[in-house]
């Protein structure tokens, strides 16, 4: 069911938002249901039934350790040209991406996600380079109607890739250094327009990214890791 604010969705995203089943989990991560991506970005959905779907966030790193963000292309429904870090969305209601061992679904769902919206193919990210560091807990509005109730599963990766971004997803991509984020977050705090950042990349920015950046550099991921926790930011 559509209201009238919907109508000027963009084709590909709302056949998006009403074909993908996102899944649905309790706030210690075990799976409930399911639900479309559409009713669990609906505020008034999240609010009233505390709707909480599972998440990943994509961080990938070239090998000279610089970080790749994106630009959420300006058809999005939640987070319209906000920067973000290399790739976020939701492991779906299928068998291949409930594979609970080894975080296996979450990192099938990483690897569909990464061609999706970067055109990064799959050999250039098997799906066991990828390091779960660690899962959140947060809750975010996007405008009015929108937002997130997500818990994010933060996937690291480091390898060198080929890019060929998705117009209907993405609206700009960089590499960026430490330093080079740290101006952005200077920038982005101090109100400027050009570089808004999405709430989930700033939660990681804030409590997790330095320190990890470093075992990034020292190839010492795995020692960072920390899968039983649930951090509710």
């Amino acid at each position: 069911m559509t209201d009238s604010n919907d109508v000027g969705m963009d084709a590909v995203q709302r056949r998006l938002m009403f074909e993908d089943e996102c899944i649905l989990v309790d706030e210690n991560d075990r799976v409930v249901g399911h639900d479309t991506k559409y009713n669990c970005h609906l505020m008034e959905k999240i609010e009233a039934e505390n709707l909480l779907h599972r998440a990943f966030s994509v961080f990938l790193f070239n090998s000279k350790y610089e970080l790749l963000l994106q630009q959420r292309s300006k058809t999005k429904v939640t987070f319209p040209l906000v920067w973000t870090n290399t790739c976020c969305s939701h492991p779906l209601y299928r068998e291949s991406e409930l594979i609970a061992e080894n975080v296996l679904g979450v990192r099938n769902a990483a690897q569909r996600k990464l061609l999706d919206e970067l055109g990064i193919v799959a050999e250039d990210v098997p799906v066991d380079e990828f390091i779960a560091l660690g899962r959140m807990l947060y809750k975010a509005p996007s405008d009015g109607k929108w937002g997130e109730h997500e818990l994010d599963y933060l996937l690291f990766i480091v390898r060198d890739v080929k890019l060929e971004p998705n117009p209907d997803e993405v609206a700009d991509i960089k590499y960026v250094s430490r330093e080079e984020l740290k101006e952005i977050v200077k920038k982005a705090d101090a109100g400027d327009e050009a570089v808004k950042l999405s709430p989930w990349f700033r939660l990681v920015v804030d409590n997790f990214l330095m320190k990890w950046w470093d075992h990034v550099e020292k190839g010492t991921l795995i020692e960072a890791a920390d899968m039983k926790t649930i951090h509710k930011l």
